[in-house]
């Protein structure tokens, strides 16, 4: 097991030196994937902890967050091509609530390939390499898919309306900077609050969520956000909730050419916080979960 665990971290290692060259333009911004992954890795029971940092390449040191925006560095390689529908989810306009077979399929209609099957997809990957059968795929790769994904899947404008591509053809601006609805919730609001309220330094950032999780405004909410009998269909329940956000927060009195500014921050910065919180402290139960003691929810092969 050694063995294999070191072939797939030497197989990562050389694609992550070249993906450094690559600007990561997708999902959470870098800032919101560093902060869902250390959130989780925070939250790791001992075995899945020791998990994660075997299946981690020795030069990051078992930190996780190292590496979580490596899918959207790769995503735009040849050989990673196949990964770029699965950040996301494209909804019917207006519809504002999603459906796993109508909306789960890649711009060909390829069933599966959004965000939610892809969760589905590299925990069942880890499921089987835990419980001894699956040896072909990259375990390395599916733990940072799967990192990655959880983050994706709860950024409300990942699962947005069809034709404006989750807020990515609304070109607007951000105070006095041009940039698009999409852009907007992946990075400026967070850049915008490390600015205003944290000094720019991302670790008070994550000491003040990680405060509203343990003895917060959240505290009470994380038996709910935890609650998940089925690792497969709880990713359904992921980007349900943020469709609606999208809906009711991210499209909302927004049209193209507007300036958004302090009214549109201030009351979606407490959205965005939360989103992160919830997706690293269901990162962190997921991997429990799989990595646990018991292994329950195999998915067929």
């Amino acid at each position: 097991m050694v063995i294999i665990r070191s072939c797939f971290k030497s197989i990562l290692v050389l694609s992550i030196v070249a993906s450094c060259w690559i600007l990561s333009v997708h999902g959470w911004s870098k800032e919101g994937h560093i902060l869902t992954c250390r959130i989780a890795q925070n939250l790791l029971e001992s075995r899945a902890a020791r998990e994660v940092e075997n299946l981690l390449p020795e030069y990051v040191e078992g930190d996780l967050s190292a590496l979580c925006t490596w899918p959207d560095k790769v995503r735009i390689w040849y050989n990673y091509r196949w990964s770029s529908p699965l950040h996301y989810i494209n909804t019917p306009d207006n519809a504002c609530n999603y459906n796993y077979m109508r909306d789960c399929h890649d711009q060909y209609g390829a069933e599966d390939r959004c965000v939610d099957g892809a969760i589905q997809n590299f925990t069942s990957q880890l499921q089987r390499y835990v419980a001894g059968t699956d040896l072909k795929h990259n375990m390395t790769e599916a733990l940072l898919f799967l990192s990655h994904f959880m983050g994706d899947i709860h950024q409300p404008m990942h699962v947005g309306f069809t034709s404006d591509e989750g807020g990515n053809t609304i070109e607007l601006r951000w105070f006095r900077r041009k940039s698009n609805l999409h852009h907007v919730w992946d990075r400026d609001i967070i850049l915008t609050a490390l600015a205003d309220y944290y000094d720019k330094n991302l670790d008070l950032f994550q000491r003040a969520l990680e405060r509203n999780i343990t003895d917060g405004s959240w505290t009470d909410d994380i038996p709910s956000w935890t609650n998940c009998s089925d690792l497969f269909s709880c990713p359904q329940t992921y980007a349900s909730e943020s469709i609606k956000l999208a809906c009711d927060y991210g499209y909302k009195g927004v049209t193209a050419g507007d300036t958004l500014s302090d009214e549109y921050f201030d009351s979606r910065l407490p959205i965005v916080m939360e989103r992160i919180a919830r997706g690293g402290v269901r990162l962190a139960m997921v991997l429990n979960r799989v990595f646990g003691e018991a292994h329950v929810d195999v998915a067929a092969a």
